[in-house]
This record gives structure tokens, C-alpha cells and sequence, in this order.
């Protein structure tokens, strides 16, 4: 009976434990532990902008915890500021590991675009005034890489075969990962002035 009553002790210790190391590894959660963390939204620190639904869930909780201080530093940021009145410039947060680049401009026409793709940096992309559409595809539909990948601008550009269009306003914002090529900047039905925060989040090689 005593081995048992042991037995049963430390099994509930090492499930405390294990459970205590999954909590910050999400390479072993599940899809319903994904989207109840997702769900949840305090990784975006108050920030009262929704995620859009395009956003990679599983892909954005691996790099939320491999880096987690640059993460909640970037939103932070986001949250704390007015941002339909900061200055637009770009703004060192922690050197190269993490930027943000307050743009204003116009949108431009379809014709001539090309989608990009980064491999050193996550873009985190919030449209504060107006609003674009930008499309989204990925590296199997790419027919075409105009411009070769330049690690000095890390940008690529490419021509695809299918892409979806996203309403960018200012209820949501975006995540772009390295697999998610992207065609930024574009005119809904008018050409408009529109008012842009992109942030770069450094992926460790």
C-alpha cells in the first residue's frame, strides 16, 4: 500500500512538472491549447487591436516564447502609444533584434506589384489611417523571383500563381512570417493616404 501511496506522489509530481514545461513550449501543445493561448490574447500586452484570423497561430506562439522579452517589448509599444500621432520615423527598440517604422503614404495601384518575403525578420504590419489590401501567398505558389534575396535589405520579391487579398484596416493587424510572402500597400477601390506601422521582430538564426 505504502509503494503505491509513493508511487501515486510522484506521478503527480512529475505531471505538475511536465505540465509546468509544456506551458512555455507550444511545440507540444495541441491545436485546442494553440487556439485557447491564441484566444486568450494576453501575448499582445492590452493592445486593443484584434489579430487577424490569417495570422499562423502555431507558427507565432514558437516564436513568441523563443523570444518573448522582444515580443512583449514589440507590443508594448503598440499599446502604449498613440499612434495616429507619433512621429513617423523608424524607432530602435533593441537594436537590430527589434524596430518599428511608422510610414505615412499612398496606396498604389495593383499593376507593377510584386509580393516580398523576408528571412532575418518577422513583420508585424498595422494599417493606424485608411486603409489597403494586401495579399498573401506562399513559396509553392511563387512562378517567378524578379528580384534574388538581398540579405543586406533582407527582401525578396517574387511574381505567384494564386494569392489571397486582406483588407487591411485599423481593427486588425498582421503577422508575416518568413513563409508568408506578401504584397503590402495596396488601393481598396481609391487611391488613399494611408498611415502604417510595420515592426521587426529578428528571428535567431
Amino acid at each position: 500500500m505504502r509503494e503505491i501511496f509513493f508511487k501515486a506522489i510522484l506521478l503527480t509530481i512529475y505531471m505538475g512538472t511536465a505540465g509546468l514545461i509544456n506551458q512555455d513550449d507550444p511545440s507540444r501543445w495541441n491545436k485546442n491549447q494553440i487556439d485557447e493561448w491564441f484566444s486568450k490574447g494576453e501575448w499582445h500586452k492590452g493592445w486593443r487591436v484584434l489579430p487577424d484570423s490569417s495570422i499562423d497561430r502555431k507558427e507565432l506562439a514558437l516564436f513568441y516564447f523563443r523570444n518573448r522579452e522582444r515580443w512583449e517589448k514589440a507590443f508594448s509599444f503598440l499599446s502604449e502609444n498613440d499612434l495616429s500621432v507619433i512621429e513617423p520615423k523608424k524607432y530602435e527598440i533593441d537594436g537590430d533584434n527589434l524596430f518599428i517604422t511608422v510610414s505615412d503614404y499612398d496606396t498604389k495601384e495593383v499593376k507593377g506589384s510584386r509580393f516580398e518575403s523576408h528571412r532575418k525578420y518577422i513583420d508585424i504590419q498595422y494599417v493606424v489611417k485608411g486603409s489597403e489590401i494586401i495579399g498573401l501567398s506562399d513559396p509553392g505558389k511563387v512562378t517567378e523571383v524578379t528580384d534574388p534575396y538581398s540579405s543586406e535589405k533582407d527582401i525578396e520579391f517574387s511574381n505567384v500563381s494564386h494569392f489571397t487579398d486582406l483588407k487591411a484596416t485599423p481593427g486588425s493587424f498582421f503577422i508575416f512570417f518568413s513563409d508568408n510572402l506578401h504584397r503590402p500597400g495596396l488601393k481598396v477601390d481609391v487611391i488613399e493616404k494611408v498611415r502604417k506601422v510595420v515592426v521587426k521582430i529578428k528571428i535567431d538564426q
